[in-house]
Parts: structure tokens; C-alpha cells; sequence
């Protein structure tokens, strides 16, 4: 019998959304790892600090019981363009994600994509799993070793260049579609020669995509300055034609923004109860502004609150439901 990691083994619910991806389209999330158990901590993570930095491989989540769960979505009439393996930690830590994606396949058509900071995919065990994905999304934010530290943070077992030769590797064995995410800091890695750096490891791994991204909402560290669109658009023109700006700077306007997420949430909560962790995840916000958006429709009496086995969870008024 395998044994399960204990800080997930009382843990229910490890799908969230379907939500709107800019990346992905409409994406249903698969989250296989505790909160922020991760091999980095980068400056700009949106869910937090992490809790345990590791690269060991553990059977963080019951693999048949998140497949179980996944059926009962199809059954119920599941539309989404990709399932997303992604979530509040690093999933390529979870030592059955090859597993996962093969039971994924046995219940739906619906493509599988992965998204995974990529630090350890010099191991040959987790590319082989990553290589079931139809697309796989890692991540590259530096071109060399004092950026890497200073804005990802890595176990001390990880380098810049083990996650390069990592990402190459990848390359050469993988079929299937590479979207790179690089995700820039203003006064950190946007400067012309890390930008030359960034642009010739992306030559060496050759990915079908480069995603720009940036902090266009709140991060772990105060301090992370966004880069703005025109900026974007002008690296973006310097790493080539492949590349194309992902970071979601609409609604321009607060109250337009606030109201939306607010409809966001409420969405997600007319379809099932969820915790503020799970509102966090699937709308990809931090746990402060979460509980703004909880707080405000808790005050029009438009959502409820009920505590289950530990944790809060919030749902809309009966009255509400479609």
C-alpha cells in the first residue's frame, strides 16, 4: 500500500474552476501539493512564502481519490480547453504525477498541461512524467546564477544551470509543446544584458512559446516592482517572434477590477463551497485580497459561511444559485 505524505492526507477538493486563463483558455486546476511545498521561494510568488523548501519527491495526495473527483466533473458535463496540473505548490514534487496524467487520459479527451517552475527536470524520472503533458509551462526568470538566487530563491541543491541543462534535456526528449514563462522584475532582470543572457538560454532550449509575464498583483515580497506594457512589449520584440506578452493588465480601472473579481468569486462560490485557499488558487490572488472580496459579499448577506472538518468554508445564498 502506498503511503501518503501526511500534511495532504486530510485534504478534499483538489480541483478548482474551471477558470479563465490568458495562458490556457478555460483551465480546470489540479492542485497535488500542499500549500507552498516548493524548490523555490521567488520574490514574486502570489500565494506566499514557502513553507518547505525540497526536491524530494514525496506521494503528497491520494492520485485516486483526485481521479475520482475529476470523473464526477466529467460526468457532470466539464468543458474546459486544458486540465491544469499547476496549484499552491510545485507539482513535479508529487512522485506519482506520471501516474496522474495516464488516469487523466483513461476518463477525458480534454488536453493536459503542466505547469512547473522546471528545477527538476534534470532528474530523468520527473521528465518522464512531465513528457505525458500535451503542454508543459516551466519557468525561466534569469540567465545567470546571482539573478536565479536573488529573485527564485532555490533549494541549495538547485543552479541555474541544472535548471537550464534541465529545461534542454526536456527538449530533446519531449514532442510536445514548451511554453516558457519568463517572468520579469522590474530593476532586477530587465536590464539589457540580462535580457541578452535570458535570450541566449532560450536558444539553447528552443521552446515553441516565450510568455512575458509580471507582478500586476500582489506578491510575497512588498518590494516587486511590475514592468510596464511598453517595456513588455519592447523585450518581448528583443527575444524574438516566438515571444508574446501574457501579463493581464485590464481592467485598468479599480472599481472595474473589483467588481469583476468580486463576480469572479461569487461565480466560483454559486458552484460549490470553497475556502479562502481555494479562491486564492483559482483565481490566482493573494490570500488578503481574497478575503476583501469574502468580506464585502459576507456584509450584503449574498454568501454564507459554514465551518467542516477544520476549515471555513464560504457559499452563496441558496437564494443565488443558478
Amino acid at each position: 500500500m502506498l503511503s501518503i505524505d501526511n500534511k495532504a492526507a486530510d485534504k478534499t477538493g483538489y480541483l478548482y474552476g474551471p477558470v479563465p486563463s490568458r495562458r490556457l483558455g478555460r483551465s480546470l486546476g489540479v492542485d497535488i501539493v500542499p500549500v507552498k511545498v516548493c524548490t523555490l521561494d521567488c520574490i514574486y510568488c502570489q500565494v506566499g512564502r514557502t513553507t518547505e523548501k525540497t526536491i524530494e519527491r514525496k506521494n503528497y495526495t491520494d492520485i485516486e481519490a483526485v481521479l475520482a473527483e475529476l470523473k464526477k466533473r466529467c460526468a457532470a458535463g466539464l468543458k474546459a480547453d486544458f486540465i491544469t496540473i499547476s496549484g499552491s505548490g510545485e507539482p513535479t514534487l508529487h512522485s506519482r504525477l506520471g501516474e496522474l496524467i495516464d488516469g487523466i487520459r483513461k476518463i477525458t479527451d480534454i488536453p493536459v498541461a503542466l505547469i512547473t517552475n522546471g528545477t527538476l527536470l534534470y532528474r530523468a524520472d520527473v521528465r518522464a512524467d512531465c513528457a505525458k503533458a500535451d503542454v508543459v509551462l516551466p519557468s525561466l526568470d534569469a540567465g545567470d546564477e546571482q539573478i536565479f538566487q536573488k529573485i527564485n530563491r532555490p533549494h541549495n541543491d538547485i543552479s541555474i544551470e541544472k535548471l537550464i541543462s534541465g529545461l534542454c534535456a526536456f527538449r530533446n526528449e519531449y514532442s510536445g509543446q514548451i511554453w516558457l514563462e519568463v517572468f520579469l522584475v522590474e530593476d532586477v532582470n530587465t536590464d539589457s544584458e540580462q535580457i541578452a543572457k535570458i535570450r541566449d538560454v532560450i536558444g539553447r532550449i528552443s521552446p515553441d512559446k516565450i510568455q512575458l509575464n509580471t507582478a500586476v498583483r500582489p506578491t510575497t515580497e512588498p518590494n516587486v516592482k511590475k514592468v510596464d506594457i511598453e517595456k513588455l512589449q519592447f523585450i518581448a520584440s528583443q527575444l524574438g517572434e516566438k515571444c508574446e506578452v501574457v501579463a493581464d493588465f485590464l481592467p485598468r480601472h479599480y472599481d472595474e477590477y473589483l467588481k469583476g473579481k468580486t463576480e469572479d468569486v461569487l461565480s466560483m462560490l454559486k458552484r460549490r463551497p470553497c475556502t479562502i485557499e481555494d479562491i486564492c488558487q483559482g483565481l490566482n490572488i493573494s490570500h488578503n485580497e481574497a478575503l476583501k472580496y469574502i468580506t464585502h459579499l459576507t456584509k450584503q448577506s449574498i454568501i454564507d459561511s459554514e465551518k467542516k472538518g477544520g476549515a471555513i468554508f464560504f457559499k452563496a445564498n441558496p437564494a443565488l444559485k443558478e
